[in-house]
């Protein structure tokens, strides 16, 4: 699409949940306006599980940045990764802004993974794919402190 293009061009870091061993429970990323990318992708990593834990992850839509009348996206939840096969896996999301509720004002995503069972070895990145204005790294979050 654009041959000349970096890749650090055409994607920006929106949110991430912070490589950590998360406690059994559900960590979300902040809401995301949908406006600004043609796409998302959300990267959910695993390291070593907990003892039984199992992972779950899934898109979020809302109508505000505040979190107005949350719901799941339909078709946008990863099938639960399980201790017996689920260290150091990934598991990717694309959503893109068609699939959010327009008619009802939805114009806001977000990540939520959530630990069940025991604490595990997460982290969670959601990019934003392809900047309605180029370059798109201009909306990097602030934790982006390098581009090579």
């Amino acid at each position: 699409m654009f041959p000349n293009a970096k890749g650090s061009e055409l994607l920006a870091i929106l949110a991430t949940l912070d490589p950590s061993s998360q406690a059994a429970g559900t960590a979300t990323t902040g809401w995301i306006s949908a406006a600004n990318h043609h796409g998302f992708l959300a990267i959910v990593q695993t390291g070593v599980l907990g003892t039984g834990a199992t992972v779950d992850a899934k898109i979020q839509q809302a109508q505000d940045a505040t979190g107005t009348g949350t719901k799941d996206i339909s078709g946008k939840a990863i099938v639960q990764i399980v201790k017996a096969s689920g260290d150091n896996k990934q598991a990717l999301i694309n959503v893109k802004p068609e699939d959010l509720d327009t008619v009802n004002t939805f114009g806001f995503v977000r990540l939520s993974v959530t630990v069940g069972g025991a604490a595990s070895q997460t982290a969670a990145q959601v990019l934003g794919i392809n900047g309605r204005e180029l370059p798109a790294n201009t909306a990097n979050q602030a934790g982006v402190v390098q581009i090579i």
